[in-house]
């Protein structure tokens, strides 16, 4: 990357480890460091040896020195121009590297509840879960995309119960009726607390094998899968495993021994625990002798270090499971496993309701699929004619709305905002794309490799000097977690080609080729991070 070669050239001056970090305005240039005030050093004694640099000549105009001790660098014209003609070369490999190569890793996300509304709080993890595993993949890694369903424990033997109770039939399953017995169950258990026990007592009868629970709870199963792969395919999500917390049920046994062979676990009231300095114990053993959602997560990764042998493992989670990950890090260190693995847990903010959190136990939730309908409504509205149009606008309005905050930031939720289809917006970025294609459809120019000769507007250069970062943005939102910081790119550089557009002849223009050139490539670059994010980018609107 263009980085490393003016990282490369500082590091010989100053001898150290330097950051680069990009401006927010071009007029003090491409790349910063502060490297000079740093480490103390003379900034015109640095500039002086950079110049001399034959090699950062080629891809460097101008070095300067601003405010006390930084060093602003300014791409040349030929290096904007080589890194045009080969967007328009590589294509959709244009922003791809091997920084990940030999690597592996593991990107947990969606996780639904088996038996429950896919709500709109599943919607984050869904979707930034998906860019991330995308991000990855794209930087070099091989990269295993995971759904760890919530398919056991506790609130299975409440359906258990009800379903017995209300001696319901498998002809009336539906996810909203077994939501609403689950509902009604929390509300009689408030009043009578015993419930539970009827429920736990269930449970333990799946987890032994019983043939009746099974068979009710393989009924409930399949109902809930067949409805999350509705939602994925409307989202555009494809996830390579879908290993729900039963996958782990003959694993937990080994996990145990291990943990009381090794010391770490304890006996306290009847369960059996572990305990950490700086956190609270863990639960790995009820004292009715079923497992916890702790162990099977301890069996989880297990399995992972095992099978897929990754670098790195990553969550994304809601930030309200931020203790259980604290909690689970630290037992996997007192195992020993995974010396040499780097565990994430993204905690994304959540989305509340104007009452409080949401919680399907008090029947406070907002079906995803509602959302997802009224935003292809909305989208059909406002212009979006044809059912697919529709759809790829709609869905693509609530994907940007969400992927453009930072994954840590809770919100509200909002009817309007989550719909919203203008200004900073997925439609906008779509009709940017589009309008775009619709120009190099006019032209007659063959796309050739354009000379750096050319002279350069002010527009033009922004939107040349935006098309260079896109690789960095790549590795800096893949290194962040942070879908939001590519959003923020696109739409800086939508709105540089826009201003581009109102403002110059393209069409007929001396050096059409030049702008048609820049059109493509443009054009390009938004596809590319469009698909990154995980929204369809329609030729036409």
């Amino acid at each position: 990357m263009i980085r490393n070669e003016i990282i490369g050239a500082i590091r010989k001056v100053v001898r150290r480890d330097i950051h680069l970090e990009f401006p927010e305005n071009f007029q003090h240039g491409d790349y910063s460091t502060n490297a000079a005030m740093q480490f103390g050093l003379d900034a015109k004694k640095i500039v002086l040896k950079l110049s001399k640099d034959k090699k950062l000549s080629k891809i460097v105009s101008k070095i300067e020195i601003a405010g006390p001790g930084f060093i602003n660098f300014f791409l040349s014209k030929k290096t904007l121009y080589d890194n045009l003609n080969m967007i328009n070369l590589e294509k959709l490999k244009y922003g791809k590297s091997g920084i990940g190569k030999d690597k592996t890793v593991v990107v947990e996300y969606s996780s639904p509840n088996i038996a429950k509304r896919f709500s709109i709080g599943h919607l984050r993890s869904t979707i930034v879960g998906q860019a991330l595993y995308n991000f990855y993949k794209v930087i070099g890694y091989k990269v295993i995309g995971d759904n760890h369903l919530g398919d056991w424990g506790t609130q299975f033997g409440v359906l258990l119960r009800q379903f017995t109770i209300y001696n319901l039939q498998f002809t009336d399953l539906t996810i909203d009726k077994l939501e609403d017995l689950y509902v009604r169950f929390n509300k009689s258990a408030k009043e009578n607390p015993k419930l539970w026990e009827e429920a736990r007592a269930w449970f333990a009868k799946l987890e032994k094998g019983d043939p009746e629970a099974r068979k009710i709870w393989t009924e409930i199963r399949k109902l809930s899968l067949e409805e999350f792969d509705e939602i994925y395919s409307k989202l555009g999500v494809k996830i390579d495993h879908e290993h729900g917390e039963s996958f782990y049920e003959d694993k937990i046994d080994s996990i145990v021994k291990e943990l009381r062979n090794k010391g770490i676990s304890i006996k306290s009231q009847g369960a059996e625990i572990i305990e950490f300095s700086d956190h609270p114990p863990a639960m790995i053993i009820k004292s009715d002798g079923t497992s916890t959602y702790f162990t099977r997560d301890l069996a989880q990764v297990k399995f992972r270090l095992d099978e897929y042998r990754p670098s790195k493992i990553i969550y994304e989670v809601g930030a309200d499971q931020t203790l259980h990950f604290r909690q689970l890090f630290s037992a996997v260190g007192k195992l020993g496993w995974g010396k040499d693995v780097e565990f994430v847990h993204i905690p994304h903010g959540l989305i509340q309701l104007e009452s409080g959190k949401m919680s399907t136990r008090a029947g406070k939730t907002i079906k995803l699929s509602e959302v997802l309908d009224k935003a292809i409504k909305k989208a059909s509205e406002l212009g979006a004619k044809t059912g697919p149009l529709a759809e790829k606008v709609g869905i693509g309005a609530i994907k940007w709305n969400d992927l453009k905050r930072e994954p840590k930031t809770g919100f509200t939720f909002n009817w309007d905002e989550i719909l919203n289809m203008q200004g900073n917006s997925g439609p906008y970025m779509q009709y940017t794309y589009a309008r775009a294609k619709s120009v190099l459809r006019k032209t007659k120019i063959a796309l050739k490799t354009v000379p750096y000769s050319i002279s350069l507007t002010t527009e033009e250069e922004v939107i040349l000097r935006y098309l260079s970062r896109f690789p960095e943005i790549l590795v800096n939102a893949a290194d962040n977690y942070s879908p939001n910081l590519l959003c923020e790119y696109l739409f800086a550089l939508a709105g540089a080609y826009n201003a581009f557009y109102n403002k110059h002849k393209i069409i007929g223009d001396p050096n059409e080729a030049g702008r048609i050139a820049l059109t493509k490539a443009t054009v390009q670059v938004i596809k590319n991070g469009l698909l990154i994010l995980g929204i369809n980018v329609p030729e036409r609107m």
